[in-house]
């Protein structure tokens, strides 16, 4: 039960969804040349969405059912209860 789904917010304004076990190595990642093929023509300029406390499987279930969201419904997301990161 140690994995993330993480949204960042990119340079371009769109939102990036996916899942870690170790959040501050994968945003490193993503920042440099090891991270996912969609940072290859923007940059991460922030996280703004994080859940804890899944499976890899209940992860991976969690960010396929956040891709299908629309934008709108993304931000309403980031803005919830559900967002780990909000104080």
């Amino acid at each position: 039960m140690d994995w993330q789904v993480y949204i960042i917010l990119c340079s371009d304004e769109t939102l990036y969804t996916g899942i870690t076990n170790n959040v501050a190595r994968r945003l490193d990642q993503h920042a440099g040349l090891g991270g996912a093929r969609y940072f290859r023509g923007r940059q991460p300029k922030r996280l703004v969405y994080l859940e804890n406390g899944h499976t890899r499987s209940s992860a991976s279930k969690r960010e396929a059912a956040i891709k299908k969201l629309g934008r709108a419904e993304k931000l309403r997301l980031i803005e919830s209860q559900q967002n780990q990161l909000l104080p």
